[in-house]
């Protein structure tokens, strides 16, 4: 289930929302460095994060499914967010190379649909870079943050969400190793429990970042071999009149 729009922003707008944003941002940025002439689409509640992927890209989007409710982005200049349908997006098949969903597969209905719609509008070879809550992380048990809400992942989990939609793995890292605190010694030092909480214990981060690219095709699995004894029909033809019962055997 989708928080709020309003929610979100007001987690945002907090001092442990602006370390968030910083501590995530920079793992976005190392990931993709450059945009530079490519179309980027964030997708649920990404637009904290869309600023340094607007500089320098072909075009850079917002979308914010109905059930969370859009806010104007960016805050200066032409809106480029729209409300939309998860399941629906409003875009031509292929047409976006880069999509950033962030508070989106944790909150979506159907997860695999959505999956399957942002496989859709990715480009052949696009890129997917997903931020979901750490099953195995604080955040997800803390409801005064968004990463609190929805379905948290393991990695194995959502490393086989997306293999099974068409979708291959690149890489995987770990963010929000500091406590889930908004005031005290973690806030004040975010960055440094992040580089120590990432050394030592990264299993136990709070979120996960995963990049995938669309993958054009899928092995087919093969046919089970039918068994050599369980019974099956035996076809008798109609002989002019009503039809025999029929009878059963075995191969």
């Amino acid at each position: 289930m989708y928080l709020d729009v309003a929610e979100l922003r007001t987690f945002y707008a907090d001092r442990l929302g602006q370390t968030v944003r910083g501590l995530i941002g920079q793992q976005l940025v190392s990931c993709w460095p450059s945009v530079a002439g490519r179309s980027v689409l964030g997708l649920g509640f990404a637009s904290p994060y869309l600023d340094q992927f607007s500089v320098g890209s072909e075009r850079t989007i917002a979308l914010m499914p109905a059930a969370q409710g859009v806010m104007k982005w960016p805050a200066n200049g032409a809106n480029a967010a729209a409300l939309v349908l998860d399941d629906a997006l409003p875009l031509p098949d292929a047409s976006i190379e880069l999509v950033l969903a962030i508070h989106s597969l944790e909150a979506a209905e159907d997860v695999e649909e959505l999956l399957r719609e942002i496989w859709r509008v990715l480009t052949p070879g696009g890129r997917l870079m997903a931020v979901v809550p750490n099953r195995r992380g604080l955040w997800s048990r803390f409801e005064s943050t968004p990463f609190g809400h929805g379905r948290p992942f393991s990695h194995g989990q959502i490393a086989k969400l997306l293999r099974d939609n068409l979708f291959s793995l690149l890489n995987s890292r770990t963010a929000l190793a500091m406590p889930p605190l908004a005031r005290g010694l973690p806030l004040r030092n975010g960055a440094a429990w992040e580089r120590v909480g990432r050394t030592i214990w990264p299993a136990f981060s709070g979120i996960l970042i995963v990049e995938a690219e669309k993958q054009l095709y899928q092995a087919v699995p093969a046919k089970k071999r039918r068994s050599l004894t369980r019974p099956i029909p035996v076809l008798v033809p109609a002989n002019g009149g009503a039809a025999p019962a029929p009878t059963r055997g075995t191969i």
